[in-house]
């Protein structure tokens, strides 16, 4: 019988461990010997994705259980004091570095969007976290909650988040928004949260396309009308130029409005966007995908653990919730390398009963041989 390493060791062996280590110096420099290092934490803290565990308490009973795996794992035992002080301390910025790593390890494997145009297609899209108010008071809300905001930007080649980041609740979705650098070339797909027109139109000057709908008290005048074709949906398609004072100083580019019903629900959507050459109906398919942004973030809450969380300090929460995000990939990884045809969510059950087994990790994935076995008990004498 072939010897097998526990599934969980063999996970984290699809993550470069000379990567890690280089990152973890750059961010830390060289740390005490007796103190918590970034691999028994990065450890300790997937086994808590992995396994759906809600407290500090929790992973150091687990792992104390499985004790004798502790050589192989690469990290020595936990206690869940130093594990706070680690996340309390240690800088969440590692993992965001590494989260990148990540990203940059799938794009090499992950599959394309569905559309005909080669570049890049991007849905941005910000959830909020909720958080007690009288545990994490610096995260003040709205004076009658408190949260956190998870802000990504979700590839559609392989539906991977490409870009991540944790801030107070009270961060502008537009603010983060403008951190991030795409590709020229590539589409960028949001909704009216981020509707700032300069941004808008810097992006166009940067060879970056973008869709998204229109506000409702939007001023504009029509400078062209284009055929429409009814059957498919397109009730307008126009080029237009905004009017309001605030848009005149910015000196906008013109834009493309578009008008759609939906043939399921009935809806009436109106979008804008700086393709002119694409038909009408693509641009509202295209616009119809940010869903998968949505969906992202449905999965992420119901599978990973970013909605409890092991610490009180915004270093403490930010560092959770971007190793979750680096556990994603790391499935997603997983995923697309063995090309294993389970969905994520069937993936990580599979992962989560089977985390300490001794197996082979691509054979978990495989169906069972179609065979009867026959049960000497069911035999008649």
């Amino acid at each position: 019988m072939a010897h097998h390493n526990t599934i969980l060791t063999q996970i984290l062996r699809l993550l470069p461990r000379h990567d890690f280590k280089r990152l973890a110096f750059q961010h830390d420099g060289k740390r005490r010997s007796d103190a918590m290092s970034r691999w028994s934490q990065f450890v300790s803290m997937t086994i808590a994705q992995l396994c759906g565990r809600s407290s500090l308490r929790d992973i150091e009973s687990t792992i104390a259980s499985q004790k004798h795996l502790g050589y192989h794992l690469g990290s020595g035992p936990i206690k869940r004091t130093t594990l706070s002080r680690a996340n309390q301390t240690l800088d969440y910025r590692f993992y965001e570095s590494l989260f990148s790593k990540l990203y940059a390890l799938c794009q090499n494997r992950s599959g394309k969007h569905r559309f005909r145009f080669k570049g890049k297609l991007f849905s941005l899209d910000a959830s909020l976290l909720d958080v007690s108010m009288k545990v994490f008071p610096q995260a003040n809300y709205n004076n009658r909650k408190a949260a956190y905001k998870l802000h990504v930007g979700l590839d559609h080649d392989g539906l991977i988040p490409a870009f991540a980041a944790v801030t107070p609740g009270k961060t502008g979705d537009q603010t983060q928004a403008k951190l991030m650098r795409f590709p020229k070339g590539s589409v960028v797909v949001f909704d009216k949260g981020y509707n700032d027109y300069g941004w808008h139109n810097q992006l166009t000057n940067q060879g970056i396309f973008w869709v998204t709908r229109i506000r409702g008290n939007a001023k504009y005048r029509v400078l062209k009308r284009r055929p429409i074709n009814r059957s498919q949906g397109i009730t307008s398609d126009q080029t237009i130029e905004f009017t309001s004072l605030r848009s005149s100083k910015k000196h906008l580019r013109p834009v493309r409005r578009i008008g759609y019903r939906d043939a399921e629900t009935g809806k009436h959507y109106v979008f804008t966007t700086n393709r002119f050459d694409w038909s009408a109906k693509t641009i509202a398919d295209i616009y119809k995908q940010r869903w998968q942004v949505e969906l992202f973030f449905k999965w992420i809450k119901q599978n990973l653990k970013i909605k409890a969380f092991m610490g009180n300090t915004d270093n403490a929460v930010m560092t959770q919730v971007m190793i979750a995000l680096c556990v994603y990939l790391i499935l997603a990884y997983l995923k697309f390398q063995s090309r294993i045809a389970q969905s994520l969510q069937q993936i990580s059950r599979l992962i989560h009963l089977n985390l300490f087994a001794r197996r082979d990790l691509i054979e978990l994935f495989k169906p069972p041989p179609d065979t009867d076995i026959a049960s000497p008990q069911l035999g008649l004498i």
